[in-house]
């Protein structure tokens, strides 16, 4: 299962609450206050895991929660600090804040295993929730703070902070007060809602049609080993290869996105699934059936493709882009490829064949330059 956003309700552990004591030894009677503090509640700490792909693991546990801090003890005794809880997402997780009420004390316990927001379903969609039967409802990330990015191997964001640890009577001792019981208690931990998006990060992004042939060039020019069958969608995750440029002694990532088709940028299929993954990419790559096996015509295709990542978001059309016309060795590639660099002879296209391997170091050499800005 590949999962790539998802909801989350997060509760940082409650500190511990002060101690009431005093010195009672054998040649102490009637000593001084002698309460330790509580312990501090456990934090929830989000870090980026390069060996972590997806966001599964919290489609599976979707309450995040940690410990409480130990109640301080007699003899000035401190509790026990609870420990932070460590989760591991995937590099290119961008944390959205999400709306969120504390529950009363008399709301009924969370779901352990999985939040969803009952307030947005319909009375049917609750009654049949019971088994995973209804999808979380939609989330409009343009709506929602963002809180952190975690682009870097290794970079930590501190999700849900633990509460501070409560007092001891021994903090409250005074001269005119020698016998205090007053504590403090411990420090409510954070608790919230957030929504995690994965937008994978790569240096290019192959963008095209089901079936256009992305999957077969991303392998033969990576070591990528996407799933590769001659019907659409075969893919339906992104995968990312590495590109080995030896005369350069450097490497480049490129993303193999699931093909895209008509309203994508409505969500239209699995749009929104597959173009939030581009977003990141330095450079567009886009892959046309230039044989047109599939009925389409390789100029509507590319106007198509270009109209619905300007939709989805004007960014996109500023980024640098070529054209890889794939299925050169079939049969009539080459006279609709006349049309298609007539048509636009400025545009940077690059005759290949990913079945055969034929156009593929060329086309490498100018990912490295475009890339890596070495002309």
């Amino acid at each position: 299962m590949f999962v790539d956003h998802i909801k989350v309700h997060a509760k940082a552990g409650n500190g511990g609450r002060g101690c009431v004591a005093f010195r009672r030894e054998k040649f102490v009677p009637n000593g001084g206050p002698s309460g330790g503090d509580g312990g501090r509640g456990g934090s929830i700490i989000f870090r980026a895991d390069p060996n972590v792909d997806n966001l599964v693991d919290f489609y599976y546990q979707s309450n995040l929660k940690a410990k409480n801090g130990e109640h301080g003890q007699g003899k000035s005794c401190y509790g026990r600090a609870a420990e932070d809880v460590i989760y591991h997402v995937p590099i290119g997780t961008i944390i959205y804040r999400m709306p969120f009420e504390a529950a009363g004390a008399e709301t009924a316990p969370r779901d352990t295993e999985t939040y969803i927001d009952l307030g947005t379903l319909s009375d049917r969609e609750v009654e049949v929730l019971e088994g995973r039967k209804v999808r979380r409802p939609p989330v409009n990330p343009a709506e929602l703070e963002v809180v952190a990015d975690l682009a870097a191997p290794g970079q930590e964001f501190v999700l849900c902070k633990g509460g501070g640890g409560g007092k001891g009577n021994v903090h409250f001792k005074s001269s005119t007060n020698r016998v205090p019981t007053q504590f403090t208690e411990g420090e409510e931990g954070e608790e919230g809602e957030f929504y995690l998006e994965l937008r994978k990060i790569a240096d290019a992004g192959l963008v095209g049609y089901p079936n256009a042939g992305k999957s077969t060039l991303l392998s033969q020019i990576s070591n990528a080993h996407p799933k590769i069958a001659p019907y659409p969608f075969t893919t339906l995750t992104p995968h990312i290869g590495v590109v080995e440029l030896p005369e350069r002694y450097s490497r480049v990532t490129v993303a193999d996105i699931p093909g895209l088709i008509e309203g994508a940028h409505e969500n239209v299929g699995l749009g929104h699934d597959f173009l939030r993954h581009i977003v990141r990419c330095k450079l567009l790559v886009f892959v046309l059936d230039m044989a047109g096996t599939e009925g389409r015509e390789p100029l509507e295709d590319l106007q198509k493709l270009r109209k619905e990542l300007d939709l989805y978001d004007t960014k996109l059309s500023e980024r640098p882009w070529i054209v890889v016309a794939n299925k050169m060795d079939i049969e009539g590639a080459d006279v609709k490829l006349e049309q298609f660099t007539t048509r636009y002879k400025k545009l940077e296209v690059f005759a290949v064949s990913a079945d055969r391997g034929d156009g593929l170091d060329a086309l490498k050499k100018r990912l490295g330059e475009l890339i890596l800005g070495v002309e």
